[in-house]
């Protein structure tokens, strides 16, 4: 590989990274909390085969890369596949809930529509253990997930909150709300400032991406829309700040009976 070949895929040393054919197997077969999956492409017949033997019936997010890709993200021999597996195990969002209301708490929830940056994500994280969020939903794809990264960025709290990851963002939100839990969309597409709204209760503060905010169908879907009240000329904060700033007016509302 020349040096320019390595430059374009700079060597990282991954705590939550395992490699090679027999050690991914043995993660799936123990149902270790897996990420993400990267196989090479151009991996032989041989080689797909046995991988696709023991991925088939599980719902992984699988990428297709380039070998040197996997050779610089590992230190041995990877036959072609790398998975990222989870710190954390992940939870199931409907369980968890059922288990608040029947035992009389009313659950604070924060729902991530496509937070895709680690350090955001970590950050809310740190915000929401510190806030008394009882948990986090995030969907399966195009979101930022649980890794090594993100846990350091959410000092530990990562540990000690519960994460859960849904197939059916959307779906799982319309069974929150069936049980009474409001959804509360964050954005800056309404009128009605927080400070002016009852986020008192069991509820869920729902905020967007980056890049645009919370999906359409999602909005459509909140039972009420609230923004953050600005000054300035800048239209928009960062979603971690948003988070936080959100969070803080629950709690005040809450402190305030």
């Amino acid at each position: 590989m020349t040096p320019k070949n390595l430059a374009h895929y700079p060597r990282k040393e991954k705590s939550d990274i395992i490699y090679g054919i027999h050690s991914v197997k043995e993660a799936v077969e123990s149902k270790r909390e897996i990420n993400k999956i990267l196989i090479q492409k151009g991996i032989s017949k041989e080689g797909f085969e046995e991988i696709r033997k023991f991925l088939t019936g599980n719902n992984y997010s699988v990428q297709y890369v380039p070998i040197q890709k996997l050779n610089q993200l590992t230190t041995g021999n990877h036959q072609g596949i790398v998975a990222y597996v989870s710190p954390i195990e992940y939870q199931t969002m409907e369980i968890l809930a059922e288990q608040w209301v029947e035992g009389g708490v009313k659950p604070f929830i924060l729902a991530l529509d496509r937070i895709t940056d680690v350090r955001n994500f970590g950050a809310i994280a740190r915000t929401a253990e510190c806030f008394g969020v009882n948990g986090i939903l995030i969907p399966t794809k195009g979101s930022a997930l649980v890794t090594a990264d993100a846990v350091k960025a959410s000092s530990g709290a990562l540990n000690r909150i519960a994460v859960c990851k849904s197939d059916q963002f959307k779906n799982t939100l319309f069974h929150l709300q069936q049980m009474g839990i409001r959804l509360a969309a964050v954005t800056e597409k309404t009128k009605v400032s927080m400070d002016g709204a009852n986020l008192k209760g069991a509820i869920v503060l729902l905020l967007g991406s980056e890049e645009d905010g919370i999906t359409q169908d999602l909005l459509n879907m909140a039972d009420l829309r609230v923004s953050i009240p600005m000054l300035g000329a800048t239209n928009s904060l960062n979603v971690g700040v948003a988070a936080g700033i959100a969070m803080f007016e629950k709690l005040r509302q809450e402190r305030h009976e």
